[in-house]
């Protein structure tokens, strides 16, 4: 296959209306030729040996075309000819007229490159001249300011040695538009100016000692002393999982655990119920509040009882009420809203099987993990979740079967996402009454210390306020809070 011909008749002369002068363009090669009839400008391209085997053609209409054997991997980098390798500083560009324009504004005195193919296509032309480019002190990468220029440039960068290669920034969108506004020595300030590159995520001990140096406190408490001993509270930009068999007492719990937050936190609270309505669930939070149980009908209260309670709860509580809209996607919406629109940093998610979309629930549930753990560390907020469990083999969960990590549904991505991991279980069908109300809060998973994996907290159920309680609520010195200097700052100071 015969290859396209080169341009071979044409003139150097001044790019005006690019303010690049006869002695720029002369220098790179850069000249004004024809084909098909019509004037375009011819920037040459050398293969590695530095014979010219390609150019690249810019018709009047601003459109490109390639002639002669244009293979980016096999070609010089534009004007790299010009220049001995083992310098102090090379500066690539995006395109020609950019190149032209940056050597220009340094009185075409230093080396300055260009790809063949824009920001878009940086990575065969680099890599075909990394050993060129090795040899210079700094690479200083000055690509478009729009979005893909700069999407690309730090890609770009991390082809380099580190700390080889800087990234400059410019006021105007291009090199070129520098020199025509007459900012040449801008231009040139950016070059000197570029911040060395240093990929994302990747921090230094001086970054971080101010986070380091900070005294490491409590997190926020549970409604359960023992559960915040265990932990240490909780932690802003975490997610904590739950779950138990049907009717266990999940939903009961965090209702409890919501009416803490607003009451003794002073908090105010986010609450995602998917399967239940906000009045059923506003109805249940104040009930806890009053220590009555306002959703049955015959229960020992009154209807001032009830809006006195509920009153207390305006402006510290805000429900979503779903209409059946439970893709995780308008969920994590609310939720974005709650934080950054309302100042709620606490949020309540019942429950996560509910936005699984189930003809793809495994890749559905990894995916809704990772965007929900991603979320809480990016708001800064912690989200409660709770999650259904499938049938275990043996004793079922109903009936006081053991719950695991692996009984939950996707129990893969929440294992892997999960700070903590809660199960509760209880044998409703158990003879003896105080049995059938006692459940055994089991904590599944301990990411912050390790330490509370496997211990278990008795609960007892009081049938006349509907609140869960601690039924042998340990000691201070089980748990390694011996001295009252080491009780928590929300626990007052023992009398006796």
């Amino acid at each position: 296959m015969s290859k396209k011909p080169l341009v071979t008749d044409g003139e150097v002369i001044p790019l005006r209306k690019r303010k690049i002068t006869e002695e720029t363009c002369k220098k790179f090669g850069y000249f004004l030729g024809e084909q098909f009839g019509k004037k375009v400008q011819v920037a040459p391209y050398r293969d590695q040996s530095g014979k010219v085997t390609a150019q690249k053609l810019r018709f009047p209409d601003k459109k490109f075309r390639t002639t002669g054997d244009f293979d980016a991997e096999n070609l010089q980098l534009f004007g790299q000819h010009l220049w001995p390798s083992s310098g102090k500083r090379v500066v690539i560009t995006e395109g020609e007229i950019d190149c032209l324009s940056v050597s220009q504004a340094q009185g075409n005195k230093w080396p300055v490159v260009s790809l063949p193919s824009g920001a878009q296509s940086y990575s065969d032309p680099i890599r075909a001249n990394l050993e060129w480019l090795s040899t210079f002190e700094e690479v200083v990468l000055l690509f478009d300011m729009d979005e893909a220029g700069q999407e690309n440039v730090k890609k770009a960068a991390e082809l380099f040695k580190p700390g080889q290669a800087k990234i400059a920034k410019l006021p105007l969108k291009d090199p070129n538009e520098m020199l025509v506004a007459g900012r040449d020595k801008e231009l040139i300030a950016a070059l000197w100016n570029a911040e060395e590159f240093r990929p994302d995520g990747l921090v230094e001990i001086d970054d971080i000692l101010d986070q380091i140096e900070k005294p490491v406190e409590w997190g926020l408490p549970w409604c359960f002393p023992t559960l915040t001993q265990y932990t240490y509270g909780r932690r802003y930009g975490e997610v904590y999982g739950f779950g138990a068999g049907t009717g266990i007492g999940k939903t009961d719990l965090f209702t409890q655990q919501i009416e803490h937050d607003i009451t003794q936190l002073k908090m105010k609270v986010g609450v995602v119920y998917l399967e239940q309505m906000p009045a059923e669930t506003g109805t249940r939070i104040a009930g806890k509040l009053a220590r009555k149980q306002f959703h049955i009908p015959d229960g020992d209260w009154t209807v001032e009882e009830r809006r006195e309670a509920v009153a207390k709860l305006k402006g510290k509580v805000t429900f979503y009420d779903s209409f059946g809209q439970t893709e995780w996607d308008v969920v994590a919406n609310k939720i974005r809203y709650m934080v950054t629109g309302l100042g709620i940093r606490l949020i309540f998610l019942d429950h996560l099987t509910a936005m699984v979309d189930t003809a793809n629930e495994k890749e559905s549930l990894e995916q809704i993990m990772k965007e929900m753990a991603g979320l809480a560390k990016e708001l800064g907020c912690i989200i409660h979740f709770i999650s259904h469990l499938s049938t275990p083999e043996g004793k079922p969960h109903e009936e006081g079967g053991r719950v695991m990590i692996r009984h939950f549904k996707g129990s893969r991505s929440i294992g892997f996402w999960s700070y903590y991991m809660f199960g509760l279980e209880r044998d409703q069908q158990a003879e003896d009454p105080e049995e059938a109300q006692t459940t055994t809060f089991r904590i599944l998973k301990d990411r912050y210390t390790g330490q509370a994996t496997g211990k278990t907290i008795p609960l007892g159920y009081d049938a006349e306020t509907g609140m869960l309680f601690e039924k042998s609520p340990a000691t201070a010195d089980d748990y390694g809070f011996g001295q009252e200097d080491d009780a928590p700052p929300w626990e007052g100071k023992s009398d006796f």
